[in-house]
């Protein structure tokens, strides 16, 4: 398929200069959409699901929707609803109609983006399920919305996380391609956190990467059912780098560069990993484990150089 008469294959070049890495799930997203399918991306947090899909919608010049799965996304607030004030005055018609987020990205195209899909209400998912099938509905009162050409439904869901999450069905399945997207390599986690942090010098670099190296650790760790993701990489190396100026830390290899990354890692990390509940330990606990794995255990790994 071509969007705007172009090929998959030129795109696909140009929205991969605006990643790190990510070139198989991108390429394999980018095929789903343009083949007209639906689409579902399973993965924690912080694995550029989000930043792919707008690298694409930005490319094919088409608004991405987003839309919040909880069990307050009803099915009026999905589709849209008359507005009461108008109905009173004047009578149930379409120009009072409010467009939610599903009719809004039929009319315009759109990606329907929908984060933590399996929290929404099971009413609410089959109310999607006419439109991903026939692109259209109907609507009481408005009349049939006929999507274009380019509207997706895209879900997403955290496969980490089952607290307060709903089973999809097997309707659903059916409609959706699924692709599972896992935290990113090291060399690609070094490359968003420098992008994203522009630490510079001998101490930006060994932040960085020391910065990289804990929050890969997280996850690793048997006490944590989920780590953090490269956003805690990121806060912990922009944290570091305010908390070496304000303490006046210019070098890496400062005496007090190791309490440095310790402090930066309490405030940044221990909010995003989730502890297993059968484990006597506290977030700050397991960081400080890890801290002392890479700072006193192997301090070669954590010396500059």
């Amino acid at each position: 398929m071509t969007i705007a008469g172009e090929s998959t294959r030129d795109a696909r070049e140009r929205i991969a200069a605006h990643l790190v890495g990510r070139g198989r799930e991108l390429e394999l997203t980018l095929a789903a959409v343009a083949a007209g399918r639906d689409l579902v991306l399973e993965g924690p947090p912080g694995t550029s699901k989000t930043t792919i899909l707008q690298a694409i919608t930005a490319e094919w010049g088409i608004p991405l929707v987003f839309v919040e799965g909880n069990a307050d996304l009803t099915p009026a607030k999905l589709v849209g609803h008359h507005n009461p004030a108008r109905v009173l005055r004047e009578d149930y018609s379409a120009d009072n109609f409010v467009e939610g987020p599903l009719v809004e990205a039929m009319r315009a195209g759109g990606f329907l983006y929908i984060e933590e899909f399996n929290r929404a209400p099971e009413d609410t998912l089959n109310t999607l399920l006419t439109a991903m099938a026939d692109r259209s509905i109907a609507v009481p009162r408005v009349g049939t919305v006929t999507a274009l050409p380019t509207f997706r439904v895209v879900a997403s869901m955290n496969p980490y996380d089952s607290v307060g999450t709903t089973r999809l069905s097997t309707s659903m399945h059916d409609r959706l391609n699924r692709l599972a997207v896992d935290y990113q390599d090291e060399h690609a986690e070094l490359g968003i956190v420098t992008l994203r942090t522009r630490a510079e010098g001998e101490l930006g670099e060994r932040l960085i990467a020391d910065a990289v190296a804990v929050t890969r650790a997280s996850r690793r760790h048997p006490d944590v059912r989920q780590g953090s993701s490269v956003r805690g990489a990121i806060d912990c190396t922009l944290v570091a780098s305010e908390l070496a100026g304000l303490r006046g830390i210019a070098a890496a290899d400062a005496e007090e560069y190791p309490e440095l990354v310790h402090d930066a890692m309490i405030l940044s990390l221990s909010g995003r990993i989730h502890v297993d509940e059968a484990a006597e330990t506290t977030p700050e606990r397991v960081l400080r484990e890890i801290w002392e794995d890479r700072f006193i255990l192997e301090p070669r790994a954590a010396a500059p150089g």
